[in-house]
């Protein structure tokens, strides 16, 4: 049985199991059940066929824009290669949580190749921010995605917003998903921008060097095959629909996973079971689903064990579903639509903070007076 979500601010506390067991003593059990099962082992063989078919596709992708030339329906293509790039970024994802390979150097390999070369963002940048996503998800002045930026996440984050910030605030649900278009280009820059700096990124000059390298050529070459071949307009709007379908498949990706969760205070002290639980929700959908969100719809198994391949989590799903049910554990499971409501009335119910309670032309003059 799915449980109702859990209302967002809800303040984490540790259930206990019948015996008076905490719960962070149960995880151990979980852990060696899915262990038991097989489930932790590396699927080398699924992410080589994925490898493969994502190769094609981008083959394919390339002889059409060769084929098509001067040509409206080259936006086909740039749609495409948002698509296919973003399938791309859910493997080098995988590959900084060691799902792919059993070797960690390999997946570092593969994940700086994969995210570098190919999707054209930093890895180092990636992993140090979503490793501290993953330590503390939702909590309160420790977990990097939902630090305040032009859409907050955190009702005193919103209060704080003047001048347009404030306005977007006001209604950031509604213009969630018109914004996420921008996500594709923002990655990219802020990628750049902090191998350049170095902050947020834990490597040293050289690998920062290497890997700004990499991205630089790889969008010089990508953007000059553009140019080149398609007239300046419908570059400029190749560009577009390109990053535009990248940035929208990325957050509409990742946007489900918590936001509208339990935001855990920075001062809590809660169980990693319960911490990583209550601040995740998987979605419905089966292997489609699996397929269309690189495996992130398997939220809750992903975050309790980050290390196992995308093929198991559905059945972990069901090894983790019963334990969270024998402890009276929330465990929210919802469709993909659902997901999307519940992430725009979260964000606008937090947007709220951003309002002038005294937002009435006629009241501000009376209230000069």
């Amino acid at each position: 049985m799915t449980s109702a979500a859990v209302r967002p601010g809800f303040r984490a506390t540790r259930p206990r199991t019948d015996d008076g067991e905490a719960v962070t003593s149960t995880y151990s059990s979980l852990s060696r059940t899915v262990r038991d099962a097989g489930l932790l082992q590396r699927a080398q063989g699924y992410y080589l066929w994925t490898l493969g078919v994502l190769a094609l596709a981008l083959g394919g992708a390339v002889a059409g824009f060769v084929l098509l030339g001067d040509s409206w329906f080259q936006l086909l293509i740039a749609g495409a290669l948002g698509l296919i790039f973003t399938q791309f970024a859910f493997v080098a994802h995988e590959a900084s949580h060691r799902q792919v390979f059993a070797s960690g150097p390999v997946n570092d390999r593969v994940g700086k190749i994969l995210a570098n070369g190919v999707v054209g963002i930093s890895y180092s940048w990636w992993m140090n921010k979503h490793t501290r996503h993953h330590a503390n998800p939702n909590r309160r002045g420790k977990d990097p995605d939902i630090a305040p930026d032009v859409v907050v996440f955190l009702e005193d984050d919103a209060a704080k917003a003047t001048g347009i910030k404030s306005f977007i605030n006001r209604y950031q649900g509604y213009l969630f998903f018109p914004l996420l278009t921008l996500e594709g280009l923002n990655l990219h820059v802020t990628a750049i921008r902090s191998l350049v700096s170095g902050n947020a990124v834990r490597s040293d000059l050289r690998t920062r060097m290497v890997e700004l390298a990499i991205i630089v050529v790889r969008l010089t070459v990508y953007v000059t095959a553009i140019f080149w071949v398609l007239p300046l307009g419908m570059a400029f709007a190749f560009l577009g629909v390109q990053l535009a379908v990248f940035g929208v498949y990325m957050g509409a990706s990742f946007a489900p996973n918590h936001k509208g969760m339990a935001i855990i205070p920075a001062d809590s002290k809660i169980d990693f079971l319960s911490k990583q639980v209550l601040t995740s929700r998987n979605i419905r959908g089966g292997w489609f689903m699996n397929i269309l969100m690189g495996g992130l719809n398997f939220q809750i198994e992903h975050h309790l064990f980050p290390s196992m391949p995308r093929p198991h989590l559905a059945r972990a799903r069901e090894i983790v579903r019963e334990h969270c049910l024998n402890l009276g554990l929330p465990y929210t499971e919802t469709s993909l639509a659902q997901s999307y409501a519940i992430v725009v009335r979260y964000l606008n119910q937090v947007g709220l903070s951003a309002r002038d309670p005294f937002d009435c032309p006629m009241f501000r003059q009376l209230r000069k007076v």
